[in-house]
């Protein structure tokens, strides 16, 4: 008769336990809106003004939404941090913003047990929000928040702030390279007008020493020559098939625009793998090394 009795608890303890299941699943199925604010109340986020233009937090923001990486968690028992995510235009895991500002998702599905979310212990999706606003115009609003949903039982783990932290990090990381860019960019041009300051002054003192017209003439070839030699140092030429004039010197930055072969840009900053350059039309931006000759 033990078997027996022990049988039939184990059958009501397994009875117990996916009614429960079947509870859980259908609070959340038949959630109200104020379910709805409770899971955006929920977990720690992350909020901060930022010294910078919306234009740029965006652009930085959309950069690391992209990037296919979550930060500041891993999936049980693997890498330090979760691959395969996708920007997503939004998310039901969270509701529906209302509010003002630029909002972007990143989302991974299919993960088992993803660290730093409370009690996480079964597969399911990950979605991280960043809100974006801008607050005058040298300061923007940034705000980011990250949560766990089970596939199953759908239940809401919040995160311990860790992935917020850890994504925000990312962002000024390409907020900083940004900055780098504009300072580079501005002391390479004013080093270019000293430059070209000199250069005038020196064509100047040339010619006001030429004594006769042969002599003036031979100044203005040597001149010329110079002016050419200059021009090969400083200009380059796009390779086939094209290049496209990037944001910042990374692979991941963004396309400011897509460059021809054959188009012409003066060299302003001079990197290992990355060359600062300026378009015929006067636009900055970054151009990886290989994809640049010298004029012919």
């Amino acid at each position: 008769m033990l078997p027996a009795i022990g049988s039939s608890l184990f059958w009501l303890r397994r009875l117990v336990s996916l009614s429960l299941g079947f509870v859980a699943l259908s609070a959340v199925m038949l959630a109200t809106p104020g379910r709805d604010k409770k899971r955006e109340d929920l977990g720690t986020g992350f909020s901060t003004e930022i010294a910078a233009s919306e234009s740029e937090v965006l652009q930085s923001v959309e950069a690391v939404a992209g990037d296919g990486i979550v930060q500041g968690t891993k999936e049980y028992n693997k890498d330090k941090f979760v691959e395969h995510a996708n920007a997503e235009p939004s998310s039901p895991l969270f509701p529906a913003w209302t509010g003002t500002g630029t909002v972007f998702y990143k989302v991974r599905t299919k993960i088992l047990a993803p660290d730093n979310f409370k009690e996480a212990n079964d597969e399911g999706t990950l979605a991280v929000r960043y809100v974006v606003r801008a607050e005058d115009a040298s300061k923007t609003i940034l705000r980011i928040d990250a949560v766990f949903v089970e596939d199953f039982r759908r239940t809401v783990h919040a995160s311990n702030g860790s992935v917020e932290n850890a994504e925000y990090k990312d962002i000024q990381d390409h907020l900083d390279a940004l900055e780098l860019q504009k300072t580079e960019v501005r002391e390479a041009e004013e080093h270019r007008q000293r430059e070209l300051a000199k250069q005038a002054l020196a064509r100047k003192s040339e010619e006001d020493e030429t004594a006769t017209v042969g002599a003036g003439e031979s100044a203005v070839q040597s001149l010329e020559q110079h002016v050419q030699d200059l021009r090969r140092q400083a200009e380059r030429v796009i390779k086939a098939p094209g290049a496209e004039l990037k944001s910042a010197p990374f692979h991941g930055a963004t396309n400011l625009q897509s460059l021809q072969t054959g188009t012409e840009v003066v060299v302003v900053i001079a990197t290992p793998y990355w060359y600062g350059v300026e378009t015929e039309d006067g636009k900055h931006g970054w151009i990886h090394h290989s994809q640049l000759e010298l004029l012919p």
